[in-house]
């Protein structure tokens, strides 16, 4: 498709996901400093519809953000047996990318530390069986390993080819090839550096 430009991410972040990082980093040091009361208040400020609505326009039915250059080829799965890399890969792929998104560069946590912190504060960090009952700022955030060349168009599990995202691009880009969507290889951009560390330091504590 002619003009059909190349770009890093689906849609760019808005300050409000930041923003909603920074109450949930300050959420669990007062967590760790045995203040629930304020880490409640603090996850609670996280919980942002805007951040909603951001993750929505890119992961929801007929996204005007999620262009597919062609019509999209049925590809044939493949037999490789583990389709996910497994727990010493995932680590790998972690230390290698750190904890933000390869695409579009937003802070990630793991599903772990989301559920550790669901046990402590099950109200203010919601995670019921529907979207719209789940915490905006974890499910915007959630960290996903994504295979850069989809596993049905051949792409393989090994750490080469997996990268660090966030729930809104991994579901964005789906089954589609990067040529498919206009976006530029996550690999040949340098991975974010930075103090966030995805909140690991509550297993800590």
């Amino acid at each position: 498709m002619e003009g059909f430009m190349q770009k890093r991410c689906f849609r760019e972040p808005i300050a409000e996901i930041f923003d909603a990082a920074r109450y949930l980093d300050a959420a669990v040091t007062a967590h760790i400093n045995g203040h629930p009361k304020v880490a409640e208040e603090l996850f609670e400020l996280a919980n942002d519809s805007r951040v909603r609505e951001w993750l929505e326009s890119i992961w929801g039915k007929s996204s005007p953000y999620v262009v597919v250059k062609k019509k999209p080829q049925i590809h044939t799965l493949s037999k490789e047996k583990d389709r996910m890399p497994n727990a010493a890969q995932m680590k790998e792929v972690r230390d290698r990318d750190g904890f933000h998104c390869r695409f579009c560069g937003i802070p990630v946590i793991r599903a772990e530390v989301r559920k550790h912190l669901h046990k402590h504060y099950p109200n203010a960090v919601s995670w019921g069986r529907t979207n719209a009952s789940q915490h905006a700022a974890f499910q915007c955030m959630w960290l996903q390993y994504d295979h850069v060349v989809p596993h049905s168009a051949g792409g393989t599990s090994g750490t080469e080819n997996i990268v660090i995202t966030c729930a809104a691009c991994n579901y964005g880009k789906w089954n589609y090839t990067l040529e498919e969507l206009g976006l530029v290889d996550p690999r040949s951009v340098t991975p974010v550096q930075s103090a966030w560390e995805g909140l690991e330091r509550v297993f800590q504590a």
